[in-house]
């Protein structure tokens, strides 16, 4: 089969990720009330630079009618949009299995289900939560380091709960491996897929990330093809990757260089990607570029055109 560009969206992560500046926190755009009034705009902007769809990231501030009005505005179709969810025990909490504390720990999880269903998608990324201030975000990034396996039994028991919710509501989770969580190293995927069963979980591998953790992405995709149902794209530069896991190194320090790139700047083999994901292959391919190496509206420009270059109408 081939991959069409109908297949293809964009994530809008260029516009609401920045290095920030000198005395400035970080901030995620997302979060921050005001980022609504540029909503509209960047959605124009992608649809301007050449993708007729993005991924779906309902505001909290948000109602799903307004969403989707703006979507139409802008003349965008909904790609299937990312959930996190991370152990409460993590969190200081302890839920009991099958109280009102565990039911309603999974709340954000049926939100996304209810966002997915109202805007026709059946398909969604379930991944870890990225803890910001935990070891492998602050110290090592990529490695697997400080490993756990009971903390990894419990994001495992979690997420298969969260995929067993968003099954219930009609919606399949591929499981989204991300550096700095508890899902970042080969071993680390390899065990959540096989203690959760694939009628509840397939995969919706990070390239990227598989990269970035060292791990033989070509070979991953391959062998995980028959369960994969979406896919993120992106390019990096690997010599950073390799760099950064040859000592400890927090993410941000990695993700600040000029380390996320483009499609076709980098130097991952996304032509061997999309054959590796097999002929039987029908779900989305989601590009992303966590931090655009150019303003962002040229960012997706230039993404798009590489589309273009590489996917039949």
């Amino acid at each position: 089969m081939t991959i069409r560009r109908s297949q293809v969206a964009l994530n809008a992560i260029q516009w609401i990720n920045f290095k920030p500046g000198p005395g400035e926190a970080r901030r995620w755009l997302y979060a921050d009330p005001s980022w609504r009034n540029e909503q509209l705009h960047v959605h124009e902007q992608i649809r301007a630079a050449g993708f007729d769809a993005v991924m779906m990231e309902v505001l909290d501030t948000q109602t799903l009618q307004s969403y989707k009005q703006m979507l139409d505005h802008a003349g965008l179709r909904a790609a299937p949009g990312y959930i996190q969810i991370a152990p409460a025990e993590l969190k200081g909490q302890t839920p009991k299995r099958g109280s009102a504390e565990w039911i309603r720990w999974f709340d954000s999880v049926r939100r996304r289900a209810e966002e997915s269903n109202f805007l026709g998608l059946d398909t969604v990324f379930l991944a870890p939560e990225m803890d910001f201030q935990g070891p492998r975000v602050t110290e090592a990034a990529a490695t697997g380091a400080f490993f756990s396996q009971d903390a990894l039994d419990l994001q495992v028991e979690y997420l298969a709960e969260a995929a067993k919710v968003l099954k219930q509501e009609g919606i399949r989770a591929g499981l989204h491996n991300h550096v700095g969580t508890l899902i970042e190293t080969a071993y680390e995927i390899e065990y959540a897929l096989s203690q959760i069963d694939e009628s509840l979980l397939g995969a919706s591998l990070d390239v990227g990330h598989l990269a970035w953790a060292g791990i033989d992405y070509l070979a991953f995709i391959e062998k995980h093809s028959s369960r994969l149902i979406d896919l993120h794209l992106k390019d990096l530069d690997l010599d950073i990757a390799t760099a950064s896991r040859s000592s400890a190194t927090p993410y941000y320090e990695v993700s600040d260089q000029r380390f996320f790139l483009e499609p076709g700047l980098g130097n991952l083999d996304l032509g061997g990607i999309l054959k590796a994901v097999g002929e039987d292959f029908g779900g989305w391919v989601i590009v992303e570029v966590d931090r655009a190496s150019m303003d962002p509206f040229e960012s997706a420009q230039f993404s798009w055109k590489w589309i273009e270059a590489k996917f039949p109408a």
